[in-house]
């Protein structure tokens, strides 16, 4: 993976923590956006021609590299505009079952809807929480982060799949944000009803697109009766009228798109499965270090498994330090957040580990 520093220029000068915010840029990336926009320059409408052909093949690249149908899918700017599109279309009388705490793009999108709402806290047995809100409440649907934003800790995907088939009925909305492009992921099979994600932080696919993955016959479940009545009498074409369309409104901005598609192939050429290996062992040892300095809070700490995201004990000032030292984390919660993607290394995390050291 060291070789592939060289794609991002911000590391000769950064010690760069920050993916849960937000992923790099990248030389080869840029160069494929300039030839982008270099193409509009010259081609004006014309470069627009063919890009709902563009657009399929983009569909195509993603559900491949998540395993999932091109037919299921919608392409959106970020994640939290299309979950906003599926909750409207909902009834409100549906229980919605959230995690304490949880991204705001999904706990306050549902509750301002007038949804009944239930929680399950999140802590060291966050999945036995799950499991004891859904016996007690009955929601009809679960909404949550895969990996939480604040401190990094990730809902067990084997659970998950297992739960699904112990409620067959319930609808698992999940939030893949902080999660896809850490690992290999079989969105098949997962037992997740409906995947979004926005793609500018571990899929380093820049700002202004996203994707929702659903499983079969989904879309028809979550699309209103007005709409589709008012779709079975219009004459206006399918790309105005499909169950797609109602995400799919309005332009798709082939560059933004384009860089998903970009680098969701830069991806694969590197191997997710190396990626995730490369991962799990950063973050093995971000863990332990991290845990022997006591700077992780016990939920963490305590868990077996965690993701690439850690949130350790500090305050605006020891922000401020790191910064001054180059090193780029963010203040989330209670304290700093560090996030480890690809082009992160061992010496990364003992730059910062001798930092804290010296600040101390």
């Amino acid at each position: 993976m060291k070789n592939l520093r060289k794609e991002f220029p911000i590391l000769a000068q950064n010690t760069y923590l920050n993916t849960a915010s937000s992923g790099l840029l990248y030389d080869s990336l840029l160069d494929f956006r300039q030839e982008h926009d270099l193409d509009f320059l010259v081609g004006g409408s014309m470069f627009r021609d063919e890009q709902h052909l563009f657009l399929n093949s983009v569909r195509k690249t993603i559900a491949s590299f998540f395993k999932g149908s091109s037919n299921n899918l919608i392409l959106t700017p970020n994640f939290s505009l299309g979950f906003n599109t599926i909750l409207n279309g909902l009834e409100k009388s549906k229980k919605v079952l959230l995690l304490e705490g949880d991204y705001p793009s999904i706990n306050f999108a549902t509750e301002n809807k007038d949804f009944e709402t239930v929680y399950a806290k999140i802590d060291i047995s966050l999945e036995k929480n799950i499991e004891d809100a859904i016996k007690k409440h009955s929601p009809n649907v679960f909404a949550f982060s895969l990996v939480q934003y604040l401190n990094g800790i990730i809902i067990d995907l084997d659970f998950i799949k297992k739960l699904k088939a112990q409620y067959p009925d319930i609808l698992f909305i999940a939030d893949g944000t902080q999660f896809c492009g850490t690992k290999v992921f079989d969105f098949s099979t997962s037992g997740i009803d409906i995947l979004g994600c926005s793609g500018y932080k571990w899929l380093l696919g820049g700002y202004g697109n996203g994707f929702i993955l659903f499983n079969d016959n989904i879309l028809n479940q979550i699309t209103p009766i007005s709409y589709t009545n008012a779709a079975s009498t219009s004459s206006h074409a399918p790309s105005y009228t499909s169950l797609q369309a109602r995400f799919e409104c309005g332009h798709l901005d082939t560059l933004n798109f384009g860089s998903l598609q970009y680098s969701l192939n830069f991806l694969t050429k590197i191997g997710l499965s190396k990626i995730e290996e490369h991962l799990n062992e950063l973050c093995s040892y971000a863990k332990s270090e991290f845990t022997k300095l006591n700077l992780l809070e016990d939920t963490v700490a305590n868990r077996k498994k965690h993701s690439t995201i850690f949130n350790i004990k500090g305050d605006q000032k020891l922000h401020a330090y790191l910064k001054n030292q180059n090193i780029i984390t963010s203040l989330r919660g209670n304290g700093l957040r560090i996030s480890l993607h690809l082009y992160n290394t061992i010496e990364d995390i003992e730059t910062v580990l001798k930092k804290i050291h010296y600040y101390r």
